[in-house]
């Protein structure tokens, strides 16, 4: 994964493009934010457009030539694009194959044979945590929605006991655990090793996903006891298909980068020894596009394949799996922009200085950089690009677990109380048929709970790394 370093970005906050004190600095960066926030809120603005309007006017903001500022915007995406644009299309088409082929269906109808009455919760999770990994957020709704209707249907369940654990799954694995966007740009902006990212981000979402999903699904249950709304319940993919991928191909396969990329970060913990035999290895099979590059490969034969797709039907998927992300691609990479325009100004430089007399840690700052931005912007990817830009600086003297846990913190700010900013605050509300005042008590308590509780662990687990 081609990654800025942390001594590259402060170099670079040494010598602004703007000659401009802290001070002014400081009303750029508000102004800035503020350009971003009003575009996208009040003028409904696409985010890769707002992202773009206010990186140029937070370098005129803080008095940096217009050309600089230009330079400064398409070097951040250029470089933001080259690191995680590849992996975001892998991941797309992994998750297309996952649920053209019926393996997603496969994956869900084998763990509810298994699962009924008080286990039914906790099988929700299992499941949306399983196809949250490879899938975008959206895609993951649309995908388990008619799973989550039917089953709150036919076993007479409260919707919300059903529901919250199927959010609460998808929802972490879209802000803590990479290969999603928000987590690869983080990564890719503070230089964090995206191994030990993995790692611990498995480790902070396992207990959040828990308090957020089958604990909190009793209490949103109570409070909002609706029927499942049988106008939403759409058809399945894999209804068409006369056969589908084995449960096991399929799990293998959606786990096979998390293992290849968590086997690098292990042996280059245990090793530690560039030039070892093992160690060179696992850098490149456990290098991100290696990892999602095998598992596409991979998935074509057990996924594809294994469903009955000629070759005609393979790249028809691939194909269609490449359209949908180019605004996912267009706001990262715009986003990226902003980054180093910040960076550019000398926003980091100015971080630094005013940091030395904040008595607030590192972790939890970056947390509410990113509650504050996504409070404000509603977009969780747009959240973590703009805060990991403005505290990649804290990062150098960082440890590899302590970065890690940086990018983390970020994740789990950028999560914090969905409300009427948020598209997916509306996806939620019209498939499951609520009210405003539902979704805000059911979905949006969720999504703070998942943030709270995450930068709970984060700053735990920072005691003890």
């Amino acid at each position: 994964m081609t990654s800025l370093s942390v001594e590259m970005l402060a170099a670079d906050a040494v010598e602004p493009i703007t000659s401009a004190g802290n001070a002014q600095l400081g009303i750029a960066v508000l102004a800035g934010i503020a350009v971003i926030v009003l575009l996208i809120t009040k003028f409904k603005l696409h985010a890769f457009l707002a992202l773009t309007t206010g990186s140029l006017a937070l370098g005129a903001f803080a008095g940096a030539p217009l050309d600089a500022a230009i330079a400064s915007f398409t070097a951040g995406l250029g470089s933001t694009v080259a690191g995680v644009g590849v992996l975001i299309a892998l991941g797309a088409i992994l998750g297309k194959l996952l649920a053209d082929s019926g393996g997603a269906d496969q994956i869900v109808d084998t763990i509810l044979a298994r699962a009924s009455g008080r286990s039914m919760p906790w099988a929700m999770v299992l499941i949306a945590s399983i196809i949250g990994l490879p899938l975008f957020f959206e895609v993951g709704i649309v995908l388990l929605i008619p799973v989550v209707l039917m089953v709150a249907k036919r076993g007479n369940y409260s919707l919300m006991r059903i529901g919250i654990p199927a959010l609460a799954g998808l929802s972490v694995m879209h802000g803590l655990i990479p290969p999603h966007p928000g987590p690869l740009v983080a990564i890719d902006a503070i230089g964090a090793n995206l191994g030990v990212t993995l790692a611990l981000g498995l480790v902070v979402a396992i207990p959040t996903v828990i308090i957020a999903g089958p604990v909190f699904s009793k209490y949103a249950a109570r409070w909002v006891d609706i029927p499942a709304p049988e106008k939403m319940i759409p058809q399945r993919p894999s209804e068409d298909l006369e056969k589908r991928p084995s449960f096991g191909a399929t799990v293998t396969t959606v786990l096979l980068p998390v293992v290849l990329m968590m086997a690098k970060a292990l042996v280059d913990i245990v090793v530690d020894d560039p030039e070892n035999g093992v160690q060179r290895v696992t850098d490149v099979i456990g290098s991100p596009l290696i990892a999602l590059l095998a598992a596409v490969i991979v998935g074509l034969f057990t996924l594809g394949r294994a469903a009955g797709f000629t070759k005609e039907r393979l790249s028809s998927t691939v194909e269609k799996s490449l359209a949908p992300i180019a605004g996912v691609l267009l706001i990262v990479g715009a986003g990226g922009g902003f980054k180093q325009t910040l960076i550019d100004i000398g926003v980091g430089q100015m971080i630094l200085d005013f940091s030395k007399n904040w008595a607030i840690p590192t972790l939890l700052l970056a947390w509410l950089i990113a509650v504050a931005i996504r409070l404000a912007t509603g977009s969780a990817t747009v959240a973590t690009i703009s805060a990991a830009g403005l505290v990649a600086p804290l990062a150098a003297d960082m440890s590899t677990t302590h970065a890690a846990l940086l990018v983390l913190a970020i994740g789990a700010g950028s999560l914090f109380f969905s409300h009427v900013n948020d598209a997916g605050f509306w996806l939620v509300k019209e498939y499951f048929g609520m009210s405003v005042g539902q979704t805000v008590k059911t979905w949006s308590v969720m999504e703070t709970i998942i943030s709270v509780v995450g930068i709970v662990f984060v700053l735990l687990l920072s005691l003890v790394l």
